[in-house]
């Protein structure tokens, strides 16, 4: 008879469904009561009427009567149906539960089952869980509020559709009336089972009390230290109930007060039954019973024995412990979280050092998870509902972050040394265990055939185990074995069993034993989430947050910091597929939790390393050469025995001073913030990835983020680039900081594993183009800016000089002198930091902006020649007669415009050519293997090749810095300004007479006074002299866009500007010449620059003589002097 009722599998499957059913009642509740998740036809105001309608007459709604109050269901049926139907089976699911659970309980009380935790563990855990969860699902039904109204409107609903009542509402809507007060239904229903209940209750008289101490008694007892017995650190770990010391206190407090709750005339007639729940309500003032919904244990006790006769002493013991609770429990569980810090601490670094260890004493890593476990949930529910008392603080853990990681890093220790513990037990069962069964068995007097079966086929599982099968990674799995111990203790624990299990302790006691030990092979994972998952706080997220930056103020915490996030990746795991809506509510908020946290931790850490390389950049910026004035002058002072200053006067400290220290104990600002970086990078240490929801999360990529965007923002800020002033920062000192910041940067890599060089890589890139990643400016937008709208605007009105001879912008001597010296940002040292700091990529950003206004110039200068179109023409016809050019200049206009725009032309060319030298240096230092195979196939390149061939190498050589013969940017710029209405041959034409326009316009430079040559620059004072770059690249890309011979055209260039020029000469009036040699030395350059002009060609048409009289004539006043 006992055999066939199968109590060990209907207790696993209703508890099991049980929590499904919870949970679904748990979130139904929440649903309900959040407006963002509601149901719109319970916020919809057409409904209102029908839903006032529905609460006040339920469960008696006149469906058919008062079908005005109904009209809004009416019109929605189907979508009312629809809404509400997964809601009405949800609560279908509860009635066949409670059915379920009152059979089972009914057979139990029929079997007189015997309950006792240290003989039949699993079967009374099983029983008592099953009560707690059936209770807490009507406790959770009886909270939802909309209950009647979704119930009700389904019912009216179905009504309307179908032409009668749910056959289900009935029950439905009369459990809901019967349960409107539940704790009183509730002890009514379980009045019968009071004696089967308060016997597994009064079983727990040896188990709770013991767990329930204050810390100064585990201190004395030196709980879970491994060092206080040296000698027995190698025996195992064990005890008649192994599996009650990891059992979750919490578990038995709930146990406990809801039991005593519901069968409460114990507590009148049993001593021992009403210590054991005064000692359970002396522990705390809330308890669990799903997710976040908590019950106030001494308010629902009070109204409970309130309402019954004869309890009045107990209602006084319900608020002597209640007092006692507020006075004392806070206090007591903050100094259990101390001990547990200290002794995890302890606990684990031995096992890390010894990892040998686990097998024999795994019992202590659960035991130290279960204990923590308890008193992080206990802080949890209580933090939100913290008491009116004197120490708030008790409910307030700052150092909640260290209990965490000891708790993440001893289940990563379960986990990695997993082979270790299951090699251990497996031996354990197969040469122990197995034996000391068999010994049992055989000692046994009566052993009915059934019982017989299931022991000997324990022993003979057991027996034929061998760790190769570890060694082979054979799985093993004992749940087979487990539930027919479920079963033999259901068999064995009925009235007048044949085998009774209370007779049998050294039975009961192994096979506990044997119990434990196969979870220890098969089942770690399961055990340890049943021991230490604190999934409740994805349920409690201001909770969670709260402890997260309470612990982050601390400096000691933030090693511990990645503990947080950690404790995310185990969310997933109390998911039910009974309420598969709730797993993505679940997700979303896991993700947000651990992305908030880990974007915290590495806000910190970053902020920390900048500080760091901004006083390492402070440092450096000491030792630049530009500081040196003061020491130089302070020594010249010293040499020449100059009085010293004044007392008042405050002497700057010399670079290095900071390092000098009297006293080593005297923390810098420098050493506080290495000591909190590694602090925080400790706290990486804990794990390199983790999974949340099946996304997995990677902590240090959160902090190289941060890093990249913070550098990039401080690389921009270091600039100092302002807009209204036009202030920048030389390129050189920027550069010296970047370098400061990647080399402090790059120390990050010896406190934590990451990738310092992709990150430098990464944000410097992104500076070498326009925006960054963010949409940001850039140093490559700033400083390409900067050098077009100040130094080459101003060099484009004279007020800069380009300086070849120095290779650098000068300043002119004048009033309208610009607020910056050009020489300290365009001479050789800076143009290279520039192109060192931008690369090719930025430098061909700034040569496409130098192209746009060079394109607006030819622009220009194709108008002037479309204006004196017909004279050009003609002079071009008649550059041999003197007498009719002469003429025709005078009908000439707009030559000065022509030469004016032609030498801003030339200043931007001078501009990007050095530009590309200093790229050309750089690429040369840092790639040389690389530049000659591109000079190579530069030089390789003839006038025969094809001119796609050749463009695209010159494109190749430009980008490396590289001269060539042809500009390819201008050559692309040019070609870019045809539109499909210009002919080639009209282009063509223009830029014939262009050049004609640009040679017979060269003598009137000799009028003005600033053409003079200057021998210290190396170039005229209007920067004409840049005139020769500008005729020689600019007929060079539009003859090469139009497919002519460069070569021809500016031989004919060559032959017009000799005969013009050489009619200056012949001009006697000294005034108008005065600069007449200047300009002679301006025909020598546009030869001497050009890759197709020669000194042969020069010769045929400009006399040798004039050209060497001219350098005579200016450099006549020039004195060398030799020092």
């Amino acid at each position: 008879m006992d055999y066939q009722q199968k109590l060990a599998e209907k207790f696993t499957i209703l508890n099991e469904r049980g929590n499904g059913v919870l949970i679904r009642m748990n979130y139904i509740k929440k649903t309900c009561a959040d407006p963002k998740q509601r149901l719109s036809i319970l916020t919809d105001k057409a409904m209102e009427s029908a839903i006032k309608y529905i609460n006040k007459k339920f469960p008696n709604i006149d469906f058919r009567g008062n079908i005005q109050n109904l009209t809004s269901i009416q019109r929605q049926k189907s979508e009312v149906l629809s809404a509400t139907s997964s809601y009405y089976d949800s609560f279908l699911d509860v009635i066949e539960f409670r059915d379920h659970v009152y059979e089972l309980l009914n057979t139990i009380d029929a079997c007189q089952c015997f309950f006792d935790i240290a003989y039949n563990f699993d079967f009374t855990k099983n029983y008592l869980d099953l009560i707690i969860t059936y209770t807490s699902v009507i406790i959770t039904l009886s909270r939802i509020d909309d209950k009647k109204a979704l119930v009700g409107m389904f019912n009216c609903a179905h009504e309307m559709t179908n032409g009668c009542s749910d056959p289900a509402y009935p029950r439905l809507s009369q459990m809901f009336v019967e349960y409107e007060h539940p704790w009183k239904k509730l002890a009514e229903e379980f009045g019968p089972h009071t004696r089967s209940v308060t016997a597994a209750l009064l079983s727990l008289k040896m188990v709770y009390p013991r767990r329930n101490l204050p810390a100064e008694q585990w201190r004395c007892a030196q709980l879970l230290s491994l060092l206080s017995a040296p000698a027995a650190m190698l025996d195992p770990a064990c005890c008649d109930t192994m599996a009650c010391e990891y059992l979750s206190m919490e578990v038995m407090e709930r146990w406990i007060i809801i039991g005593f709750l519901l069968c409460h005339s114990s507590l009148n007639t049993n001593h021992a039954s009403q210590e054991l729940w005064k000692m359970a309500l002396r522990s705390g003032l809330y308890l669990t019973l799903t997710r976040d919904e908590v019950l106030n244990i001494h308010k629902v006790s009070e109204e409970l024995f309130d309402s019954i006769k004869g309890y009045s002493k107990r209602v006084a013991d319900i608020k002597e412990c209640r007092d006692h609770a507020i006075l004392n429990c806070g206090a007591m569980h903050r100094e259990r979280r101390q001990y547990l810090r200290g002794a995890m601490k302890e606990l684990f670094n031995v096992l890390e050092d010894e990892p040998g260890l686990l097998g024999p004493k795994a019992l202590f890593v659960f035991m130290a998870l279960s204990f923590s476990r308890d008193e992080v949930l206990w802080l949890v529910r209580h933090s939100e509902n913290i008491p009116k008392i004197k120490t708030p603080e008790d409910y307030v853990d700052n150092q909640m972050a260290e209990l965490l990681f000891h708790m993440v890093k001893l289940r990563g220790l379960m986990k990695k040394y997993n082979h270790v513990v299951q090699r251990y037990h497996v031996q354990y069962l197969a040469q122990f265990d197995a034996l000391v069964l068999n010994d049992t068995i055989q000692n046994m007097y009566v052993c009915p055939e059934e019982e017989s079966v299931l022991m000997s086929s324990f022993v003979s599982t057991l027996s034929a185990l061998s760790v190769k099968q570890v060694d082979n990674k054979e799985e093993l799995d004992f749940r087979a074995l487990r539930l027919d111990w479920l079963r033999l203790q259901a068999y064995t624990s009925v009235n007048k069993a044949p085998l009774p299990l209370k007779d049998y302790a050294d039975l009961a006691k192994v096979m506990n034993m044997i119990q434990f030990h196969t979870r220890m092979v098969d089942s770690v994972e399961e055990l340890l989430q049943e021991t230490s998952e604190v999934s409740i706080l994805c349920f409690y997220p201001r909770v969670f947050e709260k402890m997260f930056h309470q612990s982050s103020e601390q400096m000691t915490m933030k090693r511990y910091l990645m503990s947080f996030p950690c404790v995310s990746s185990q969310f997933s795991q109390c998911g039910n597929a009974l309420c598969p809506e709730e797993i993505e509510t679940m997700e979303k908020r896991s993700l947000r939790m651990c992305v908030t946290f880990l974007e915290q931790i590495a806000k910190q850490t970053s902020n920390v390393v900048l500080e760091i390389c901004a006083e390492q950049c402070n440092l450096n910026d000491q030792l630049l050469p530009k500081h040196c004035a003061e020491t130089i002058s302070a020594a010249r002072h010293r040499k020449q025995k100059k009085p010293l200053p004044k007392k008042g006067e405050v002497q700057k400290e010399k670079p290095g001073a900071e390092s000098l220290r009297k006293d080593r104990t005297v923390a810098t600002n420098v050493d506080k913030m290495h000591l909190m970086l590694t602090e925080l990078c400790s706290s990486y240490s804990l794990c390199s990835d983790f999974i949340v929801f099946d996304h997995i999360v990677v902590p240090t990529e959160f902090l190289l983020s941060h890093l990249e965007t913070r550098l990039s923002e401080i690389i921009v800020r270091m600039v100092n680039y302002n807009q209204t002033t036009k202030e920048i920062a030389r390129p050189s000192d920027l550069l010296a900081g970047i370098r400061v910041y990647t080399a402090t940067l790059h120390s990050l890599s010896s406190y934590i594993n990451v990738d310092v060089t992709r990150l430098v890589k990464s944000v410097l890139l992104q500076q070498t183009q326009p925006l960054d990643s963010r949409g940001g400016k850039t140093i490559t937008t700033l400083y390409t800016n900067w050098f077009l709208e100040s130094l080459l605007r101003q060099a484009s009105n004279s007020l800069i000089v380009h300086c070849p001879a120095m290779h650098c912008f000068v300043n002119q001597t004048s009033e309208n002198e610009p607020g910056f010296r050009a020489e300290e940002f365009s001479d050789v040292s800076e143009l290279r930091a520039l192109a060192e700091l931008i690369g090719p990529y930025g430098l061909k950003f700034l040569i496409e902006n130098l192209m746009w206004h060079i394109t607006s110039q030819v622009s220009e200068l194709k108008k002037l020649v479309i204006e004196n179109m017909d004279i050009l023409v003609q002079m071009r016809n008649n550059f041999d007669k003197p007498e009719e050019m002469s003429n025709l200049k005078k009908r000439l206009t707009g030559g000065e415009n022509v030469l004016k725009r032609m030498t801003i032309i030339g200043v931007i060319l001078s501009f990007k050519s050095m530009g590309q030298d200093c790229l050309n240096d750089i690429l040369n230092k840092h790639c040389p293997y690389l530049m000659g195979p591109i000079k190579c196939l530069r030089d390789f390149i003839s006038p025969e090749t094809d001119i796609k061939v050749t463009l695209s190498i010159f494109e190749l050589a430009s980008a490396a810095g590289l001269k060539c013969d042809i500009d390819p940017a201008l050559v692309t710029a040019i070609g870019s300004m045809q539109t499909d209405y210009t002919s080639t041959d009209e282009e063509y034409k223009l830029s014939c007479l262009l050049l004609v326009y640009i040679a017979v316009s060269l003598p009137t430079l000799a009028l003005d006074t600033n053409s003079s040559y200057s021998r210290e620059h190396g170039g005229h004072n209007n920067n004409i002299h840049c005139l020769a770059s500008a005729i020689n690249q600019l007929a060079a890309a539009m003859f090469t866009v139009q497919n002519k011979n460069i070569e021809q055209h500016l031989k004919e260039f060559l032959l017009m500007a000799s005969s013009t020029l050489l009619q200056l000469g012949q001009n006697v009036e000294r005034v108008e010449v005065k600069n007449r040699e200047s300009i002679y030395l301006l025909l020598h350059m546009i030869v001497e620059e050009s890759p197709f002009l020669s000194q042969g060609m020069l010769e045929s048409c400009f006399p040798y003589v004039l050209l060497r009289n001219a350098n005579r004539e200016v450099y006549r006043s020039f004195i060398l002097t030799l020092g």
